[in-house]
Protein backbone atom coordinates (compact mmCIF):
# COMPACT_ATOMS: atom_id res chain seq x y z
CA UNK A 1 0.00 0.00 0.00
CA UNK A 2 2.69 2.29 -1.09
CA UNK A 3 1.17 6.42 -1.62
CA UNK A 4 3.16 8.93 -4.25
CA UNK A 5 6.09 10.17 -2.50
CA UNK A 6 5.76 13.15 -4.95
CA UNK A 7 2.54 14.91 -2.96
CA UNK A 8 2.05 14.36 1.18
CA UNK A 9 -1.95 13.02 1.73
CA UNK A 10 -3.94 14.06 4.55
CA UNK A 11 -6.39 11.89 6.20
CA UNK A 12 -8.11 13.29 9.14
CA UNK A 13 -10.49 11.35 11.62
CA UNK A 14 -13.37 13.21 12.91
CA UNK A 15 -16.66 12.38 14.52
CA UNK A 16 -18.56 14.95 16.93
CA UNK A 17 -19.25 12.60 19.45
CA UNK A 18 -16.75 10.73 21.65
CA UNK A 19 -16.02 7.32 22.58
CA UNK A 20 -17.22 5.95 18.47
CA UNK A 21 -13.33 4.63 18.16
CA UNK A 22 -11.71 7.97 17.11
CA UNK A 23 -8.58 7.42 18.14
CA UNK A 24 -8.32 3.56 17.89
CA UNK A 25 -8.74 4.15 13.93
CA UNK A 26 -6.46 7.05 13.96
CA UNK A 27 -3.82 4.81 15.73
CA UNK A 28 -4.54 1.65 13.47
CA UNK A 29 -4.62 3.43 10.02
CA UNK A 30 -1.80 5.07 10.77
CA UNK A 31 0.34 1.91 11.83
CA UNK A 32 -1.57 0.30 8.51
CA UNK A 33 -0.14 2.47 6.06
CA UNK A 34 3.22 2.71 7.51
CA UNK A 35 4.04 -0.66 6.25
CA UNK A 36 5.11 1.08 2.91
CA UNK A 37 4.80 4.63 4.15
CA UNK A 38 6.41 7.20 5.85
CA UNK A 39 3.75 8.54 8.51
CA UNK A 40 2.98 11.34 10.61
CA UNK A 41 0.23 10.85 13.17
CA UNK A 42 -1.10 14.31 14.53
CA UNK A 43 -2.58 14.42 17.80
CA UNK A 44 -5.13 17.67 17.87
CA UNK A 45 -6.81 16.60 20.43
CA UNK A 46 -6.36 18.31 23.72
CA UNK A 47 -7.37 14.88 25.83
CA UNK A 48 -4.15 13.70 24.31
CA UNK A 49 -5.44 10.08 24.07
CA UNK A 50 -3.33 9.06 21.10
CA UNK A 51 0.05 10.66 22.58
CA UNK A 52 -0.82 8.73 26.01
CA UNK A 53 -0.77 5.64 23.63
CA UNK A 54 2.01 6.16 21.47
CA UNK A 55 3.83 6.65 24.61
CA UNK A 56 3.22 3.37 26.08
CA UNK A 57 4.78 1.69 23.90
CA UNK A 58 8.08 0.16 24.55
CA UNK A 59 8.79 -0.81 20.95
CA UNK A 60 8.01 1.37 17.47
CA UNK A 61 4.51 1.38 15.99
CA UNK A 62 5.87 2.23 12.94
CA UNK A 63 4.84 6.31 12.52
CA UNK A 64 6.00 8.98 14.26
CA UNK A 65 3.71 11.55 16.45
CA UNK A 66 3.62 15.46 17.34
CA UNK A 67 0.80 17.39 19.15
CA UNK A 68 -0.47 20.31 17.28
CA UNK A 69 -3.24 22.32 18.17
CA UNK A 70 -2.53 25.72 16.34
CA UNK A 71 -5.03 26.02 13.49
CA UNK A 72 -2.54 27.90 11.53
CA UNK A 73 -0.05 25.01 11.27
CA UNK A 74 -2.95 22.50 10.86
CA UNK A 75 -4.22 24.41 7.64
CA UNK A 76 -0.26 23.70 6.15
CA UNK A 77 0.16 19.64 6.97
CA UNK A 78 -0.13 18.75 3.33
CA UNK A 79 3.56 20.62 2.82
CA UNK A 80 4.81 18.47 5.58
CA UNK A 81 8.17 17.03 4.64
CA UNK A 82 9.74 13.65 4.66
CA UNK A 83 6.09 12.14 5.18
CA UNK A 84 3.75 10.51 2.73
CA UNK A 85 1.24 10.97 4.73
CA UNK A 86 -0.45 12.94 7.84
CA UNK A 87 -3.06 10.99 10.00
CA UNK A 88 -4.72 13.38 12.22
CA UNK A 89 -7.10 12.60 15.63
CA UNK A 90 -9.29 15.42 16.17
CA UNK A 91 -11.21 16.58 19.09
CA UNK A 92 -14.80 15.55 19.60
CA UNK A 93 -15.92 19.53 19.42
CA UNK A 94 -17.82 20.15 15.84
CA UNK A 95 -17.49 23.73 16.53
CA UNK A 96 -13.86 23.95 17.67
CA UNK A 97 -11.20 26.15 15.09
CA UNK A 98 -9.30 22.93 15.19
CA UNK A 99 -12.08 20.87 13.08
CA UNK A 100 -13.26 24.17 10.95
CA UNK A 101 -9.37 24.09 9.70
CA UNK A 102 -9.04 20.74 9.23
CA UNK A 103 -12.10 19.74 7.21
CA UNK A 104 -11.30 21.57 4.43
CA UNK A 105 -7.47 21.05 4.43
CA UNK A 106 -7.87 17.50 4.33
CA UNK A 107 -7.55 15.25 1.37
CA UNK A 108 -9.93 12.55 2.94
CA UNK A 109 -12.02 12.16 5.96
CA UNK A 110 -13.09 9.00 7.73
CA UNK A 111 -15.60 9.79 10.31
CA UNK A 112 -15.99 6.58 12.83
CA UNK A 113 -19.07 5.66 14.35
CA UNK A 114 -21.12 3.14 15.75
CA UNK A 115 -24.07 1.27 14.11
CA UNK A 116 -26.62 1.42 16.80
CA UNK A 117 -29.10 4.71 15.22
CA UNK A 118 -28.54 6.91 18.14
CA UNK A 119 -24.46 7.19 17.07
CA UNK A 120 -25.63 6.98 13.34
CA UNK A 121 -28.19 10.14 14.15
CA UNK A 122 -24.97 12.07 15.60
CA UNK A 123 -22.86 10.72 12.88
CA UNK A 124 -25.23 11.87 9.93
CA UNK A 125 -26.11 15.63 11.46
CA UNK A 126 -22.29 15.92 11.40
CA UNK A 127 -21.75 15.22 8.16
CA UNK A 128 -24.76 17.35 6.77
CA UNK A 129 -23.09 20.01 8.86
CA UNK A 130 -19.38 19.70 8.83
CA UNK A 131 -18.72 17.14 5.87
CA UNK A 132 -20.68 18.26 2.94
CA UNK A 133 -20.27 21.85 2.68
CA UNK A 134 -16.66 21.30 2.30
CA UNK A 135 -16.49 19.55 -0.69
CA UNK A 136 -13.51 17.04 0.79
CA UNK A 137 -14.14 13.33 0.13
CA UNK A 138 -15.41 11.12 3.24
CA UNK A 139 -16.25 8.02 4.16
CA UNK A 140 -17.86 6.67 7.51
CA UNK A 141 -16.24 3.90 8.78
CA UNK A 142 -18.42 1.58 11.31
CA UNK A 143 -16.73 0.92 14.34
CA UNK A 144 -17.24 -1.49 17.61
CA UNK A 145 -19.70 -3.60 15.51
CA UNK A 146 -21.01 -6.50 17.83
CA UNK A 147 -19.43 -9.66 15.50
CA UNK A 148 -22.40 -11.61 16.92
CA UNK A 149 -24.85 -9.17 15.33
CA UNK A 150 -23.68 -8.12 11.83
CA UNK A 151 -26.80 -6.79 10.59
CA UNK A 152 -26.90 -3.89 12.67
CA UNK A 153 -23.81 -2.79 10.83
CA UNK A 154 -25.43 -3.74 7.75
CA UNK A 155 -29.12 -2.11 8.21
CA UNK A 156 -26.51 1.14 9.36
CA UNK A 157 -24.65 0.94 5.93
CA UNK A 158 -28.04 0.89 3.52
CA UNK A 159 -29.35 3.73 5.75
CA UNK A 160 -26.47 5.64 5.13
CA UNK A 161 -26.55 4.05 1.27
CA UNK A 162 -29.66 5.38 0.89
CA UNK A 163 -28.89 9.27 2.22
CA UNK A 164 -26.42 9.38 -0.28
CA UNK A 165 -23.66 8.90 2.23
CA UNK A 166 -20.45 7.07 1.34
CA UNK A 167 -19.63 4.37 3.78
CA UNK A 168 -16.80 1.99 3.98
CA UNK A 169 -18.17 -1.75 3.08
CA UNK A 170 -15.42 -2.90 5.68
CA UNK A 171 -16.24 -2.14 9.48
CA UNK A 172 -14.64 -2.66 12.75
CA UNK A 173 -15.84 -5.38 14.69
CA UNK A 174 -15.45 -4.82 18.70
CA UNK A 175 -12.71 -6.87 20.74
CA UNK A 176 -11.16 -6.85 23.71
CA UNK A 177 -7.90 -6.70 21.57
CA UNK A 178 -8.58 -3.43 20.57
CA UNK A 179 -8.42 -2.44 24.81
CA UNK A 180 -5.32 -4.67 25.08
CA UNK A 181 -3.48 -3.41 22.34
CA UNK A 182 -3.96 -0.04 23.92
CA UNK A 183 -2.73 -0.42 27.10
CA UNK A 184 0.21 -2.15 25.82
CA UNK A 185 1.05 0.55 23.91
CA UNK A 186 0.46 -0.90 21.21
CA UNK A 187 -1.06 -0.83 17.16
CA UNK A 188 -3.69 -4.14 17.15
CA UNK A 189 -1.53 -4.74 14.46
CA UNK A 190 1.36 -5.90 16.98
CA UNK A 191 -0.78 -7.19 19.46
CA UNK A 192 -0.33 -11.34 19.30
CA UNK A 193 -3.60 -11.97 21.93
CA UNK A 194 -6.99 -12.83 21.26
CA UNK A 195 -8.62 -12.22 18.09
CA UNK A 196 -5.98 -10.02 17.26
CA UNK A 197 -5.45 -11.07 13.80
CA UNK A 198 -9.28 -10.38 12.99
CA UNK A 199 -8.77 -6.75 14.84
CA UNK A 200 -6.12 -6.55 12.20
CA UNK A 201 -8.43 -7.90 9.07
CA UNK A 202 -10.74 -5.12 9.70
CA UNK A 203 -8.45 -2.39 9.91
CA UNK A 204 -5.84 -3.45 6.98
CA UNK A 205 -9.44 -4.07 4.55
CA UNK A 206 -10.38 -0.66 5.29
CA UNK A 207 -6.64 0.78 4.45
CA UNK A 208 -7.01 -0.88 0.90
CA UNK A 209 -10.56 0.61 0.80
CA UNK A 210 -9.11 4.25 1.72
CA UNK A 211 -6.29 3.87 -1.04
CA UNK A 212 -8.91 2.48 -3.32
CA UNK A 213 -10.36 6.13 -3.35
CA UNK A 214 -7.29 7.86 -3.98
CA UNK A 215 -5.96 5.91 -7.30
CA UNK A 216 -9.63 6.74 -8.26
Amino acid sequence: MKLSSHTTKVLVVLNGKGGVGKTTTAINLAASFADHNQVLLVDADPQQSATWWFERSQKTMGFDLVQETNPALLRDLGRVKNYTLVVVDTPPALGSNTLKTLVPAADYLVLPTPPAPMDLAVLIETVKTAVMPSGTAYRVLLTRVDPRSLGEALDAQNTLMELGIPACNAFVRAYKAHERAALDGMAVLQYRGKNAREAEADYRRVAEEIQRDWRN
